[in-house]
């Protein structure tokens, strides 16, 4: 079975639905109100694991009802948690997030549990290098973190896909032999100084990373789908197109289906073409780990 090891964040998300969103110093009378279990790492381990994938996820939660409530949802969708780490005193981490009648979203992180995790707490599931068929990360954890992770991969020949989410600069160092990295169209605009909102674009953009020794370059390009440039050539693969309810987690969905694929040593337009699938059914729903597909609906 493909291994695929997530270390990321873990969030619960507080969703209002609403016509538009507010302007400064406005309130608006919203729609509904729900709550989902969520957070870029999260989001991502529950998408490689509806894949079939062995999902190993590390995180850290705080010790309330939020983190057990997290907790169980990762037991019933498969993920091994046996490197979770629950930190004493912390709040585990929220995130606010504003619904417009066109599935557009506005999220405000607090990042309360996230901020305590560790180069420390990646050492015990990094001994297990060999298993691994590749690590994915993100940016919702602090930089020394996704840093340690980057270095240990890059030493035991682990493939690491970093989604470089949400935008912040990066040192050379990180990108400097990664396997893989998957902005949008802002983060490869704020990781490159160069405007990457279509293909024709995302050509200069990837360029630029492959420069700095990234070996795999995917831009997501929302409902255009993705650019991808590297091992295998360079190619735009358009998204199917849908009807969106909410965008919240495309982004996790779409890194969290090329994990798995990645794991399953898929060639890398059909990793990218289930990728482009997932994202597309995963805005046609409502919340983040729940608008994540199983195998068999995008097969």
């Amino acid at each position: 079975m493909a291994k695929v090891l997530v270390v990321g964040s873990a969030n619960t998300d507080m969703v209002v639905q609403t016509s538009r969103f507010p302007e400064p110093g406005e309130t608006l009378l919203g729609g509904a109100f729900h709550m989902f279990p969520g957070g870029k790492g999260a989001n991502q381990a529950v998408a490689a694991a509806r894949m079939g994938a062995s999902v190993t996820f590390v995180c850290a939660l705080g010790d309330d009802l939020f983190g057990r409530n997290a907790l169980e949802g990762y037991s019933r969708e498969g993920i091994n948690t046996s490197w979770v780490q629950t930190l004493e005193g912390m709040a585990s981490g929220v995130a606010l997030i504003t619904v417009n009648a066109s599935g557009e979203n506005e999220i405000v992180v607090a990042p309360g549990a996230n901020s305590g995790l560790t180069p420390a707490h990646l050492e015990g599931p990094l001994t297990q290098k060999s298993d691994w068929g590749v690590a994915l990360t993100q940016l919702e954890t602090p930089l020394e973190v996704v840093a340690f992770l980057a270095k240990s991969t890059r030493a035991s020949g682990v493939p690491l896909i970093l989604n470089p989410a949400p935008a912040a600069p990066l040192p050379d160092s990180i990108l400097e032999g990664l396997y893989c990295i998957t902005p949008n169209q802002t983060e490869a605009a704020a990781l490159t100084g160069l405007t990457a909102r279509e293909a024709g674009q995302a050509k200069a953009a990837a360029a630029a990373l492959m420069a700095k020794g990234v070996r795999n370059v995917v831009i997501t390009l929302g409902k255009e789908g993705c650019y991808y440039s590297g091992e295998d050539g360079a190619y735009h693969l358009p998204s199917e197109k849908v009807t969106a309810v909410d965008t919240t987690a495309a982004g996790d969905v779409f890194n969290g289906v090329l994990a798995a694929g990645t794991a399953e040593a898929l060639p890398w337009k059909e990793r990218l073409q289930r990728a482009n699938r997932a994202a597309a059914l995963s805005v046609s729903r409502l919340g983040a780990q729940s608008s994540a597909p199983f195998k068999n609906e995008i097969l």
